[in-house]
């Protein structure tokens, strides 16, 4: 009942016509959150009677003072309320004076007396930051993540006398991440659904319906505040109590342990499951065994073996460091500066002593937060240092690792000077000497910025189409690798740089990317070609070309994505305002096929990136190596780590394991039919979002009155084009009677000059299939055909040469119960019906006698004629006397079980949006 009464009064008591009545208000509390809720109270139309707060510090008035004296309410700051445990009755006769009907307490820290309490006509009521009755105390958050709950929240209570123990009004609660520290909650549920929750409690209170509901005594606890001198790390606890530990108490008062004879504050765990990495050993008073300083931060272990990542290390002096610099952090030397750094620091300091208003005068020595600045003092230097150096790109957490002038100075000036950046990419590479370049391939796994092995070191060789021979031996991703490369990608999502950035600085790392992606299309072409199969010609033109075409189109649409204003009724008197929002989703998992490797990656990555998502991409198993190179080029073009991870590997195992992942929000997947309806099994786990692009049966009408010689060449390539290889590809071909005859015969002495041979000639036209299984399902599929009476007019065999070569094929007398008329060949083989002379209505129903939609086309000179066949076929892409005619602007996608959702064009963000509603009242 406790829980679930609240919630039930917030849906019925929170409609327009509801809250009518005003109220006289005091304001006995603090901080940000405590002016908040003051200025929503006003806005509502409550008066706010007197503001009572603490004294100024350093000079510095707290926030919810700053707002009231702004607006002229009465402000009393008083340093206690009570004496040796007694009211003061100055301070109380000063808080009746102002006639309060009701007290309101947002994140009050004073003990304040029942006589005020108990003094107005409604009582007190007083935000608490745990789901009473459940850790009682001033360090309530903290304890939510000490104990290890999967559920945090608040209640809104009839304040009592200071026990917390009061009759609950309203309570709200929310899910509590695996890392989320007291900040995370803070920042995401405790502080803006607490403002709109003290509103609504006072709502509730002036129109009568406030309940108060008594704590029950089962689950009641109280903890004692937590303090810098019990805060110390108990080392003989399992991995996931030592993290809690840490998190509970970052970032005030700190977990703390001995090392080297000093006291060290640990900030910044997160449980890391993986093999145990590479590092240097550092010692820790109490620790049964050694912590691991590594390139990531200092790895510590619990009594049950796991493992603990610490990012950043604070020392006795307040100087804190990122934890993988532990043995080099005396070794930085003070910069020399040059003129313009000089003015920088210049113009930093009056940006300092503009803050810190107290202090008389900047010195090296003076400490940001010893100063009196908070944490709303660290977001507004950062914003006015941004306004005057735009390129330099500083974080909040800069702030408290610099704290001192002189220090935070040689941090900006390092930032300045780009000598921040991370360590360059460590990539160990397949070279090979080919196509007249060295190229350069990566072959492990890409997790959260970094190449690295499989977690359990499997691996599989990639094989060249053109000879069978072994180009790489790749790594395998496993299930851990999935668990790691999803949560680096909602640690980016959720926390990291990439949720902050701005749309413009989105695109600008997309046109970045696509550049890079330019200045090596030779390279990625080349690794197109040996591990597709793909012409190099076409690879470049292509798979290379349309690819770096996408990322810049989607880079463009970044800063333009809108919602909209909505006109909606109004419940008078009041008025409203709604409109929408598009937000990203999230983590998004890509899966591709081997046929197009780079461009597939490009045409679902490109419009993720630039909606905001983070993305988990698998290759196909058989064609991972330019997916691999293109993570290299997303590091070289900066984008943050974890927004792009590439996994290698089986698509039973990882793309199962993805389509099912319950931090994966969106699935976009091309591939065979039966795995996509697969996908979306899975993706019911936890109802993400799927986009499918499956398999085809494109049916290409001929009439009599086209042109011929274009319909030939056309044709040709809508069948042969990379190989057949192709999702649009026609599967079948529809010939009307009269030029039967005459159109085959001109196919055949086409594909007779086709020169079919080494990917990498440049005058080659027709290249090998990608892999030896698919190759052997072709020729079984030419069986079956000739098996069933089609006619084998050319081909149907393999070429006799090293490789998974095909000859160009072609059948004729194809009738409509036939396998090869139903099922997609995905190969290069040409599968041609007649039609009767005039019979426009007979073929289409025989074209769209498919469960497959995905692209047609149609070759007349009849306009007429073509527009209503385009009408009529039932696909996602009609081509009239063209085919294979893509381009990034345009909208693709099939029907049917040819799958839903579009790639390319506008319509593929949306794709990777959500769509919020948002209603205000004025």
């Amino acid at each position: 009942m406790l829980r679930t009464a609240p919630r039930l009064l917030r849906t019925i008591c929170t409609t327009a016509a509801a809250y009518q009545h005003k109220l006289k208000l005091a304001l006995i509390g603090q901080s940000i959150f405590g002016q908040e809720v003051y200025n929503k109270l006003r806005k509502e139309g409550h008066k706010v009677v007197g503001v009572f707060t603490v004294p100024d510090k350093n000079g510095q008035a707290d926030p919810l003072a700053l707002a009231a004296e702004k607006d002229g309410t009465p402000v009393f700051k008083f340093p206690r309320w009570r004496a040796k445990g007694k009211p003061i009755q100055e301070v109380v006769a000063a808080y009746k004076s102002v006639g309060a009907e009701l007290n309101v307490l947002p994140f009050c820290t004073q003990f304040i007396p029942m006589d005020v309490i108990d003094c107005p006509k409604h009582g007190s009521i007083i935000y608490h930051p745990s789901i009473l009755p459940r850790h009682r105390g001033a360090s309530a958050i903290n304890w939510t993540l000490i104990q290890g709950d999967k559920k945090a929240g608040f209640t809104i209570f009839w304040a009592d006398d200071g026990l917390d123990t009061g009759p609950i009004l309203l309570q709200r609660e929310c899910d509590v991440g695996q890392n989320d520290t007291v900040d995370d909650l803070y920042n995401r549920f405790l502080f803006p659904e607490g403002v709109k929750a003290m509103v609504e409690a006072v709502h509730l209170i002036a129109d009568g319906k406030a309940p108060r509901i008594p704590q029950p005594k089962e689950g009641a606890t109280y903890e004692g505040i937590q303090k810098k001198e019990n805060a110390e790390i108990c080392w003989d606890q399992p991995a996931a109590s030592l993290h809690n530990w840490i998190r509970g108490h970052d970032k005030v008062p700190g977990a703390w342990a001995t090392i080297d004879g000093q006291v060290v504050t640990f900030y910044g765990s997160s449980l890391l499951d993986a093999s145990v990495p590479t590092g240097q050993e550092l010692a820790i008073k109490g620790a049964s065994r050694p912590g691991l300083v590594t390139k990531n931060g200092l790895v510590i272990f619990g009594n049950d073996g796991k493992m603990v990542l610490v990012r950043n290390l604070q020392f006795e002096d307040g100087k804190m460091i990122p934890a993988s610099k532990y043995f080099s952090a005396d070794e930085t030397t003070a910069l020399e500066l040059t003129e313009e750094e000089k003015k920088m620091a210049e113009d930093i300091k009056a940006i300092w002593k503009g803050i810190l208003s107290n202090v008389a005068v900047i010195e090296d020595s003076t400490d940001f937060f010893k100063s009196g600045a908070s944490s709303m003092h660290v977001v507004r230097m950062l914003e006015e240092i941004k306004q005057k150096y735009s390129g330099l790109q500083l974080q909040n957490e800069d702030v408290y690792m610099a704290t001192k002038f002189a220090d935070f100075i040689q941090m900006a000036v390092r930032k300045f000077r780009g000598e921040d950046k991370e360590e360059e990419l460590v990539i160990d590479y397949v070279s090979k000497n080919m196509n007249s370049m060295t190229v350069n391939m990566p072959y492990q796994c890409f997790i959260n910025g970094q190449f690295t092995n499989a977690d359990d070191g499997k691996t599989y060789d990639t094989i060249n189409p053109a000879d069978g021979s072994v180009i790489a031996s790749v790594s395998s991703a496993s299930l851990a690798d999935v668990d790691k490369a999803v949560a680096a990608a909602k640690e980016a999502f959720e926390n990291g740089e990439w949720g902050r950035m701005n749309a413009r600085e989105r695109g600008r790392l997309m046109y970045r990317l696509a550049d890079l992606m330019e200045e090596h299309q030779e390279e990625l072409a080349t690794i197109e070609s040996i591990d597709s199969g793909a012409v190099y010609t076409l690879a470049l033109k292509t798979h290379v070309g349309m690819s770096v075409q996408t990322f810049r189109y989607f880079a463009g649409w970044c800063d333009k994505i809108q919602g909209a204003t909505i006109p909606i009724n109004q419940a008078r008197p009041n008025h409203n305002l709604t409109f929408t929002k598009k937000e990203p989703i999230g983590v998004c998992a890509i899966v591709i096929p081997w046929n197009y490797p780079l461009m597939m990656l490009a045409w679902k990555s490109a419009a993720c990136l630039a909606a905001g998502n983070t993305l988990v991409l698998k290759p196909a198993q058989v064609t991972p190596l330019t997916s691999l190179k293109f993570a290299e080029l997303t590091a070289k073009a900066g984008f943050p780590k974890g927004v792009i991870n590439i996994l290698p590997g089986s698509g039973g195992l990882v793309g199962q394991h993805l389509s099912e992942h319950p931090d994966v929000r969106k699935v976009g997947f091309t591939g065979s039919t039966p795995t996509g309806k697969q996908i979306m099994k899975s993706a019911a786990t936890n109802l993400k979002k799927v986009s499918l692009e499956l398999g085809g049966k494109s049916p290409l009408i001929i009439f009599s009155d086209c042109e011929l010689d274009r319909a030939v060449k056309m044709g040709m390539g809508a069948v042969y084009f990379n190989k057949g290889e192709n999702c649009i590809a026609a599967g079948r071909l529809f010939v009307e009677e009269s030029i039967h005859d005459e159109f085959v015969s001109k196919v055949v002495e086409e594909i007779k000059k086709m020169k079919i041979g080494d990917p990498l000639d440049r005058s080659t036209d027709h290249g090998p299939q990608n892999h030896k299984a698919h190759l052997e399902k072709l020729l079984q599929y030419c069986e079956i055909g000739v098996k069933e009476g089609a006619t084998l007019v050319y081909g149907g065999r393999q070429v006799r040469r090293p490789g998974f070569f095909m000859e160009p094929t072609v059948f004729t007398d194809v009738e409509d119960h036939m396998y090869i008329a139903q099922e997609e060949s995905f190969g290069p083989v040409m599968v041609i019906s007649k039609f009767k002379n005039g019979d426009v209505d007979g073929v289409l129903r025989r074209a769209n006698s498919t469960e497959y939609g995905l692209a047609s086309g149609v070759f007349t000179k009849d306009i007429s004629k073509a527009l209503y066949i385009s009408e009529k076929l039932e696909a996602g892409t009609v081509f009239i006397n063209t085919y294979n005619k893509t381009d990034v602007a345009a909208p693709f996608g099939g029907f049917k079980q040819s799958g839903f959702g579009k790639d390319l064009g506008e319509e593929a963000l949306h794709e990777y949006l959500r769509t919020k509603a948002i209603t205000v009242e004025y």
